[in-house]
């Protein structure tokens, strides 16, 4: 079962970016202030265990983040009536600068990264700690913090970047571009690599490890088309030999197999059955406890999302001519007359609120299984607490296929390729099969797209694949329908930003809105 977990322990850490004035305005008298803290080792360790409890809060991953991932997707569809309108407008693409969820999430990250700031620039008082270990945690606050940058830089662009603690309300920042925040983030993540560990004991998994940051930084490079560095990165993991795929594929979304060979990070939840803290930033005594993950996904929870056609279909499927069904298909995925509970109970069509699919011609009912705890449960509406994997090692062999391809060096590229196929519950036919065959860039280009999309589905990456191929030109055809050039390849900058932020003009604002 679970491991050992990182308690969360908040502070209130001031000010907190785009809040109304006369918020901001006020004191509380018996409230903990950056100036009084930071005293000791204790105070400092508890202040980067603030910046991961913003990260697993419901207004970032344990709620609102994986939505704005995957409904900018087109890994999902609507599972009916009841996803609600923010949700629906940005899975449409009808989305504003007013919608809630974008604009939670933007003022989510920025008041993870005010955390992050407070930490390291009031580290320099704490003088009671080994130099090995404040610099560790030095590490992970500066690592989180260019997570956050990296999510708001590759999903709108030029933001503001803030890299110190902001003390007064008139000390709003205008954008950087985007050039100068992918910039910020390569320096920190390089810097930083030194200090982290390979890896932690029981206790601490979950924190950021060397691994972590060096699959960070490949992301980020791979965002900017910087092939060559973002090699160098993901060689780095792979040669560690710390990291290997599991066996078993469905082992990467269970609450009894976190923290396997094939985790780089994870986002640390209790175990299932606690209490949900909907606190935004993940205050109080239930802070960052479980996810709403299973319970807006699952066949038999709110069933908010449903996998789209296109991925359905995305998958090599049994056919007259021997075809065989990749089984991540049907372990990706809950069908009518599958049996769940433990095998105690059938998924029936009644039990699955909302829409059906259309796969290959047929319309049948299929839901989510992924992070589902319907494996081992019998309730509906359920939090939990399954970790949400952020980086595995199975994203790490993809991409360096794409880097490989990309740097002309076809043979090795599609070598990798096969290693995902080759996975013990996987064993799919090796490339070059009857669809992709593989013997140019472009061809082993759509190999990589389509076993991205099938080993990597509704894990928050297809949206940034699809960001990262559009702007480096390389789609051939447009994932989105409803795409409008100049306006949707970034979001919006919330409404509120602009309103509250003297150095944000309306003139400002993202093409498009």
């Amino acid at each position: 079962m679970k491991r050992n977990i990182i308690i969360a322990c908040l502070l209130v850490l001031g000010i907190a970016f785009s809040c109304n004035e006369d918020v901001l305005d006020k004191t509380n008298p018996n409230g903990v202030t950056v100036d009084g803290y930071y005293k000791n080792g204790a105070e400092l360790s508890s202040g980067v265990t603030s910046v991961y409890s913003m990260l697993k809060s419901n207004n970032l991953v344990a709620r609102e983040w994986f939505f704005l991932h995957d409904l900018r997707s087109d890994d999902m569809s609507a599972g009916g009536g009841q996803l609600e309108t923010p949700r629906n407008q940005l899975l449409l693409g009808t989305h504003d600068t007013g919608n809630s969820v974008l604009g939670t999430v933007w003022l989510a990250y920025y008041r993870l990264i005010h955390r992050a700031n407070a930490v390291v620039d009031n580290s320099g008082k704490v003088t009671d700690i080994a130099d090995a270990d404040k610099a560790r945690l030095l590490a992970e606050a500066r690592f989180l913090r260019a997570y956050a940058y990296y999510e708001l830089v590759s999903m709108w662009g030029s933001v503001p970047l803030y890299k110190n603690y902001v003390q007064t309300v008139d000390g709003s920042l205008p954008k950087s571009s985007d050039a100068d925040v992918y910039a910020y983030i390569t320096t920190e993540l390089s810097e930083i690599q030194a200090a982290l560990p390979a890896t932690y004991d029981a206790g601490n998994q979950g924190r950021v490890t060397k691994g972590a940051a060096q699959m960070l930084l490949a992301r980020v490079y791979m965002q900017q088309g910087n092939y060559q560095s973002a090699k160098t990165e993901l060689m780095k993991v792979y040669d560690s030999k710390l990291y290997a795929l599991v066996d078993n594929y469905n082992d990467n979304f269970l609450e009894e197999t976190e923290f396997n060979k094939e985790s780089i990070f994870e986002v640390n939840f209790f175990p299932s059955g606690g209490v949900y803290n909907w606190d935004g930033d993940g205050n109080g005594p239930t802070a960052g406890t479980e996810t709403v993950r299973t319970q807006e996904y699952s066949a038999i929870g709110w069933r908010n999302v449903i996998p789209s056609n296109s991925l359905l279909n995305e998958f090599e499927k049994t056919t007259n001519g021997g075809t065989k069904t990749d089984p991540r298909y049907l372990d990706s995925f809950y069908f009518t007359g599958e049996k769940y509970n433990n095998g105690a109970s059938t998924l029936t069509d009644g039990q699955q609120n909302g829409n059906a699919s259309v796969v290959d011609g047929v319309t049948q009912k299929i839901s989510w299984q992924k992070y589902s705890l319907m494996y081992k449960m019998n309730e509906s509406f359920l939090t939990g607490g399954i970790n949400q994997r952020i980086m595995r090692f199975a994203e790490t062999i993809l991409s360096l296929a794409e880097v490989e391809n990309e740097l002309g060096n076809i043979p090795q590229a599609v070598n990798y390729l096969n290693m995902i196929r080759a996975r013990k519950s996987v064993s799919m036919p090796t490339y070059p099969t009857a669809k992709f065959p593989v013997s140019t860039k472009d061809q082993v280009f759509a190999a990589i797209v389509h076993e991205r999309r099938v080993e990597l589905n509704g894990e928050q990456i297809r949206n940034r694949d699809i960001v990262r191929w559009r702007k480096l030109n390389k789609l051939k055809t447009e994932p989105l329908a409803y795409f409008q050039a100049n306006k949707h390849e970034l979001l919006p900058i919330p409404q509120q930003e602009v309103d509250n932020n003297a150095k944000i003009e309306p003139g400002d604002q993202n093409p498009g809105y």
